[in-house]
């Protein structure tokens, strides 16, 4: 396998390589977050705040009916990259082979799934009559596409299992740029609507899986291959890591998902100004989300070398990072919060609440950062199970509990203090798992074949 772009992370100074491997998520989520933005700024200006608030409602749904898929993928960043650190080459290459089996099977069925109830779903979250028939359109028209989203996420978790974090940020500024061109065009020059605003995603993501999938096999020989039944050893694997990442990641966005209904309960304007400020949240998450993603792959790595030195050095220097960058962003969007919000709608209830929201929660996501960070280590030595009851204390036992608490003491204003509450609470308990949990102890096995007989090797 080509490694002329790949980091290894086991030796050589911690932070240099951190930032080195950091900037290229960093810049693929930005672009991924851009792609969303562009997505609002055309639709909430150019089809009004009830179109916006459909594509946030539709959004969230998406999410959580991929939730279960991305938490088999962060299990695919846990594998891959230990393997990588072993130096193992036949187990990545049948890794390899397993995920994208089991993972595009489910992606498949899920869109069905998704398609054929989108309107019941709507329904159950109090979806507002007049953003109703909008979000049940958009959603139906993404699911089809659904498998281009896994697609090109998935190639790109892969290549940065294997300590490439460059190479993904090809394949999501095709679908960028494709979007950036197609949403105008499609909303409004063919008259589309919020239905133009759903083709310009399928088409923009299934643009960017097919060359990623090409670029990664013939450019980077990464050994994927067509996709055949895995051998049983593999899916106790999966079962074992997959499925606690899996529910973990169900538990989040059903969270997420519960919070919507107290947003929709305060009527169309606060989903159109949530929805707004959304979208200026996923970028003060981003320094989260990129070093969360980043110390998995760097951990994993010394984790399956057997170097635990480096990884608690990982864990303080990333954590050092995180604050001080989540705070510079939480401050420009604090003092900058009505000229964003502006951005995408220009309704001034709208622009109210969604400003108001923004600056009250800006700068509680420091403490969201360091969960981040501590979960990604304890996921890269495959403590998912923890993780997922972590998760679950945070969305179900603090976060949804605290958001409809303090909406009804606070109105609108509780659903910013109650989420900032639970980030709080969130960050100390990731905190003490990190120094009295067991997760150094966990081990990933998979089965290996000795003739006729199987044994477990650890790494």
């Amino acid at each position: 396998m080509s490694e002329t772009k790949q980091i290894d992370f086991t030796k050589g100074k911690i932070i240099g390589k951190m930032v080195m491997f950091s900037w290229p998520i960093f810049l693929s989520n930005i672009l991924q977050a851009s792609y969303h933005f562009v997505d609002s700024l055309w639709v909430g200006n150019l089809l009004g705040p009830s179109a916006l608030g459909a594509i946030t409602i539709s959004a969230t749904v998406v999410f959580t009916t991929l939730s279960f898929i991305i938490g088999l993928n962060g299990a695919t960043l846990t594998v891959i990259s230990q393997r990588r650190g072993a130096n193992d080459e036949e187990g990545l290459k049948d890794s390899l082979n397993a995920f994208v089996f089991v993972l595009g099977v489910l992606a498949v069925l899920l869109g069905l799934i998704g398609f054929l109830f989108s309107g019941a779903i709507l329904r159950a979250m109090g979806t507002p009559d007049d953003i109703l028939p909008l979000a049940q359109s958009y959603l139906q028209i993404n699911f089809i596409g659904i498998l281009f989203l896994f697609g090109y996420n998935f190639i790109g978790t892969v290549l940065r299992a294997l300590g490439d974090s460059k190479t993904p940020i090809r394949f999501i500024v095709i679908a960028v740029l494709l979007n950036v061109v197609l949403d105008p065009l499609l909303i409004h020059v063919f008259q589309l609507g919020i239905n133009g605003a759903a083709y310009a995603t399928i088409i923009s993501q299934g643009t960017a899986f097919v060359y990623g999938l090409w670029y990664s096999i013939y450019k980077v020989n990464v050994p994927f291959q067509i996709p055949t039944l895995p051998e049983r050893r593999y899916f106790l694997v999966l079962f074992k890591m997959g499925l606690p990442a899996g529910l973990s990641m169900m538990a989040i966005s059903a969270g997420i998902l519960a919070i919507m209904t107290i947003v929709t309960g305060f009527g169309g304007v606060v989903v159109a100004g949530f929805g707004a400020a959304q979208r200026l949240d996923s970028l003060i998450m981003l320094p989260a989300l990129t070093l969360g993603s980043a110390v998995n792959s760097m951990a994993g790595q010394n984790i399956g070398a057997k170097l635990w030195g480096r990884v608690d050095e990982i864990a303080k220097q990333a954590l050092l990072l995180i604050t001080l960058v989540s705070v510079t962003i939480s401050t420009i969007i604090f003092f900058g919060a009505d000229f964003f919000i502006r951005m995408f709608v220009q309704d001034e209830e709208t622009i109210q609440f969604g400003a108001m929201y923004v600056k009250t929660i800006a700068f509680f996501y420091p403490f969201l950062g360091v969960n981040f960070v501590l979960n990604g280590i304890a996921r890269a030595a495959g403590a998912m199970f923890p993780i997922l009851i972590l998760n679950i204390i945070s969305f179900w036992i603090l976060r949804y509990p605290l958001t409809a608490l303090f909406s009804i003491w606070f109105g609108e204003r509780g659903i910013a203090l109650g989420m900032g509450v639970s980030f709080i609470i969130s960050s100390l308990i990731a905190v003490g798992y990190y120094f009295l949990g067991n997760w150094r102890n966990v081990s990933v096995k998979i089965g290996e074949k000795t003739g006729n007989n199987t044994k477990n090797e650890e790494s």
